[in-house]
């Protein structure tokens, strides 16, 4: 079994996250305008985030990975814009506060920085995989919110994503610890808190 594998086998973990009642009311047309709004204002804050984390991740990864995650930065400025984007065409506002579940994901891309490499960029994988399939859940035919979920689950996304799994799957076998799955459980968990938060909010 390889690292993916048995990141993947974390299966309760991990349907909580890409399957979450949240995405079902995505897909259905149910969620509420105010619900989606206020998950598209705190995603806003997690990916700005993201992005400190990955200038950072890149700046010490090796240089067989700095491609890929150069990449993966120059498409969170893009991301960023895309969302100011939609933000005016919603008539939302993005200075708002941060949730404690988007504190608790900026907390953990603080570890995932502190974190040896090959712990951060599984991390790293791990939630650009969920992201993918999450939204690739929710995705239907027709609805409110299409636009979006097209948006996430573009081929060069999903490229960008198994070109991020290819990294793991690079790492030698002994640089595989306990950390890295508990760190993914962690990634997994607060995944799922913040598609809580949208909910609850």
């Amino acid at each position: 079994m390889t690292i993916i594998d048995t990141i993947r086998s974390r299966s309760e973990l991990w349907a909580a996250a890409t399957r979450h009642p949240f995405l079902d009311d995505v897909r259905e047309g149910r969620v509420s305008t105010a619900a989606f709004d206020t998950w598209l204002a705190q995603d806003v804050l997690f990916v700005s985030d993201l992005l400190w984390f990955q200038e950072r991740l890149l700046a010490r990864a090796p240089r067989s990975a700095q491609s890929v995650l150069a990449a993966g930065t120059l498409g969170l400025t893009d991301e960023l814009g895309w969302f100011e984007e939609r933000a005016g065409e919603r008539g939302l506002r993005l200075d708002v506060p941060p949730l404690p579940a988007t504190r608790g994901y900026s907390a953990l891309l603080r570890s995932l920085d502190g974190a040896p490499y090959e712990v951060a960029v599984a991390g790293l994988w791990v939630l650009e995989r969920v992201y993918l399939e999450a939204w690739t859940y929710a995705s239907s035919p027709a609805g409110p919110y299409q636009v979006f979920v097209a948006h996430w689950t573009t081929p060069e996304f999903a490229g960008y994503v198994a070109a991020l799994e290819k990294l793991v799957e690079d790492e030698p076998a002994q640089a595989w610890t306990a950390d890295i799955l508990a760190m993914c459980d962690e990634v997994l968990s607060q995944e799922r808190a913040f598609w809580d938060a949208a909910l609850e909010s």
